[in-house]
């Protein structure tokens, strides 16, 4: 047991929660980030930032680069995803999509984190979101947060990060600019008290 109160002996990894980042963490990457954690085990950690939406490229650019549209397709097909956000997931492998969905879409690589949120890495999804057969709630994010074995520990006893229950009404949400402040309110911790000193919730 260390002074998160957390075991890291299998019972305690953090997949399904979501990291906070702390004031003064020192990595400005994740200044104020949200972060889903998808998969964590005794080898590392995977997730993904939240509430970082990109302004390039537009969804639409995305989507052509990726040729699973045409240029000439963009407008004809843009209804089915004029409300898919392009966010930074992280800042390993950026050239790379990830999508995090509502769980009525299953392909054959889909990871169900919990009931609510799944992952899945592949072309398939990207053509079902493009042709309306897509999940219902999307966030579709260019790379992901990673650590190697034992990193997240010392970063979380180091008071790097809050640990908080995940809500996908906050990962799913389109006010990115309150999805900090939201996350926070699962604690019951108000950020204006929170300092770089402040212990875990």
């Amino acid at each position: 047991m260390n002074e998160t109160g957390i075991n890291f002996d299998g019972s305690d990894y953090l997949e399904g929660k979501f990291l906070i980042a702390m004031p003064g963490m020192g990595d400005t990457r994740f200044e104020k980030s949200v972060i889903y954690i998808c998969a964590h085990t005794e080898k590392g950690a995977m997730g993904f930032m939240i509430n970082r939406a990109l302004s390039t490229p537009s969804i639409s650019d995305f989507f052509t680069q990726l040729g699973i549209i045409n240029k000439d397709e963009a407008l004809d097909l843009s209804s089915n995803y004029k409300n898919v956000q392009l966010y930074t997931g992280g800042p390993v492998e950026p050239g790379r999509g990830f999508v995090l969905h509502s769980p009525e879409f299953k392909g054959e690589s889909t990871l169900c984190v919990d009931e609510n949120v799944c992952l899945t890495a592949t072309l398939e999804i990207l053509r079902a979101i493009v042709t309306g057969k897509g999940p219902k709630k999307i966030l579709l994010a260019l790379g992901y947060s990673g650590w190697a074995a034992g990193q997240l520990e010392e970063e979380i006893i180091s008071n790097g990060w809050l640990i908080s229950l995940a809500d996908s009404k906050v990962i799913f949400g389109r006010n990115n600019t309150l999805k900090y402040e939201q996350a926070l309110n699962i604690l019951g911790v108000d950020p204006l008290l929170l300092s770089p000193d402040a212990g875990h919730a």
